[in-house]
């Protein structure tokens, strides 16, 4: 029970720990008895004879945690990190669903001190760590790490400064560790959180207008994006039964992510402006309440499908790249990180563009991954991609050794799992660049039959189309890719095909607006550098031509046009001649023949 103190309100610097149970409403809508009586028994056996132990006091429960008050910050760290290994260790004989964690909070401030309990931003700030700590972890603030410093054996992750909900000033963060190997239960990084990794809710989208008529648009977003969304490999999404008992509910999305056991919400809205339609959505961090992204779009009111079919594109797009970024950002934090976390980092890596320094690292952490897990689908396939990356991205005599590297590790995949839309699209791409033009094709149009929101399938099959010498469908077929996702982060690719292609067929004017934007989206990109070099160049700008060549050596300086002639894919008489007019290009910027 809550110690007493003096009547008299007054102020003192105290240790603040705040502390509360990981995924409380799941475990009680689980069991409601069970989970009540088990949390009673860890805080009258376990956890306040602890803090007792330590000098401090149990100001107040609340309802599924309580705050703490000591005299030292020392004292707060040592008895939170001695319960919370004393509970880890309680917990490990409980199945996932049951396991019952805290997570703790610590701060050092002058406090208000009434006779049961203590008020000021320095216990706001406390509840606030306590809210982006892992399960099982303790976050403390900048002041009460300078209290411990050096005072006990103590390792910490710097967080970096936090933007704490309702609190005015960023506050910099450290999850705590201790140095014993046995002792881990304190970092945020040696506990697996009870949350799935990259799992997510859609919760209904409102209808702000309240039109009866655009509500079944509304319901048809939130149900599709669903759907799209649990095609991310490794991806927990919340079934749309469930997520729509949430329906015109006002909640705080934290609540409904521990209810739910997720870590990422996604919610938005729909209304009416005249002849458009506004839809807003935002994507939010639920253990802190963040907005990690937000998107609108405004579209001119046609066919209400056509539309829902196009924002949701568009939306699954976008939100793949943000999730897998931000799980890669989670991944930073962790000491020992699981083989879907490591993969998180390498495709981040990918993400950063084609150049040796991200692929060299991003194959590193593949490889860590498969150390990990050997048969780590996510691994083989993005040690896959970055060969096939590599070999059409670099120009030496050794891009057909990373095609042939690339190839059997994507069968593996695909006789792992046989639905992998991006081992179809990638296993299409290198037989597209080896010859085999036709099957690439036939590869990439099977990915969009198991994902028709694959917007990188359809820069692929541009790719095939201009080998075959049909360089209008390809324009056409890369136009596709970008409805699908205008920001997407290889867009760079799918208009270099744009650019090559409108060259090949005898507009070099029209293919530097295309190579242009390519370099504006990835300036890593060399081949779409020595592109637009060549572009320019027939265009009748040579001068130009000469210093973006310059710029592309700058990133591949082995580059020659002799090597380049080694990418030579097809035999088509259109893409023979087109190729001829780019080496011709290539020459006038200066680039080296050999």
């Amino acid at each position: 029970m809550p110690e007493s103190t003096p009547s008299r309100t007054g102020r003192r610097l105290s240790a603040i720990l705040a502390a509360d149970v990981a995924g409380y409403s799941r475990l009680m809508h689980n069991d409601e008895e069970g989970t009540h009586a088990r949390l009673a028994s860890l805080l009258a056996e376990v956890v306040f004879p602890v803090i007792g132990e330590h000098g401090g006091r149990v100001v107040k429960h609340t309802g599924d945690g309580f705050l703490a008050e000591f005299p030292s910050a020392v004292e707060a760290v040592r008895a939170a990190c001695q319960f919370q290994d004393m509970v880890r260790d309680i917990a490990g004989q409980d199945q996932g669903d049951w396991r019952l964690v805290f997570r703790v909070g610590i701060n050092i401030s002058d406090v208000i001190v009434e006779a049961h309990d203590i008020f000021g931003d320095g216990v706001n700030i406390a509840a606030r760590l306590e809210g982006i700590a892992e399960a099982g972890g303790i976050c403390i603030s900048a002041s009460a790490y300078e209290h411990v410093r050096g005072k006990m054996p103590l390792e910490v992750i710097d967080l970096g400064e936090q933007h704490l909900k309702n609190i005015a000033r960023p506050v910099r963060v450290y999850a705590v560790t201790t140095d014993k190997k046995e002792q881990t239960s304190v970092s945020v990084s040696a506990i697996a959180s009870s949350l799935p990794i990259l799992s997510i809710v859609v919760l209904p989208f409102k209808n702000i207008d309240g039109d009866p008529e655009q509500e079944y648009f509304v319901d048809g977003v939130t149900e599709s994006l669903t759907t799209d969304l649990s095609r991310i490999s490794g991806s927990f999404v919340i079934a749309r039964n469930t997520a729509f008992t949430f329906k015109n509910k006002v909640l705080d999305v934290r609540e409904i992510g521990r209810a739910l056991n997720v870590r990422y919400i996604l919610e938005g809205s729909v209304q009416r402006a005249g002849i458009r339609l506004r839809v807003n959505v935002q994507l939010i961090d639920a253990e802190t309440g963040n907005h990690l992204w937000a998107e609108r779009f405004d579209k001119p009111i046609a066919d209400f499908f056509d539309m829902q079919d196009e924002i949701v594109s568009r939306l699954a797009n976008e939100l793949d790249a943000e999730l897998i970024l931000a799980e890669a950002k989670r991944a930073e934090r962790v000491l020992s990180p699981n083989a879907l976390e490591l993969c998180f980092r390498g495709i981040a890596c990918i993400y950063k563009g084609p150049s040796h320094e991200n692929y060299s690292a991003a194959r590193s952490f593949f490889e860590k991954a498969l150390a990990v897990d050997p048969e780590c689908v996510d691994a083989l396939l993005g040690i896959a991609r970055i060969e096939a990356g590599w070999g059409s991205t670099f120009v030496d005599e050794s891009r057909w050794n990373h095609f042939a590297t690339a190839e059997p590790l994507l069968m593996k995949v695909l006789a792992l799992a046989p639905g992998n839309a991006m081992a179809h699209a990638f296993l299409g791409l290198v037989q597209m660049a080896t010859r085999r033009v036709e099957a690439g094709i036939a590869q990439c149009e099977h990915a969009l039959l198991l994902d028709r929101n694959f917007a990188n399938a359809w820069g692929m099959i541009a790719y095939g189309k201009q080998l075959l010498g049909h360089f209008e469908q390809s324009i056409v077929h890369v136009k596709e890719a970008e409805r699908l996702s205008p920001r997407d982060i290889f867009a760079f690719r799918w208009l270099n095909n744009a650019g090559v292609s409108t060259l090949m067929h005898g507009d070099p004017a029209g293919a530097v607006s295309w190579l242009r934007r390519c370099v504006e989206r990835n300036r890593n990109f060399s081949i779409g550098q020595f592109h637009l070099a060549a572009a320019l160049s027939l265009a009748g700008e040579v001068a130009e031509a000469k210093a973006v060549a310059d710029t592309a050596l700058g990133l591949d300086p082995n580059f020659t046009i002799q090597k380049y002639r080694l990418g030579l894919a097809s035999d088509n008489p259109a893409y023979l001649a087109g190729r001829n007019q780019i080496y011709h290009g290539m020459s006038i910027a200066g680039l080296p023949q050999v």
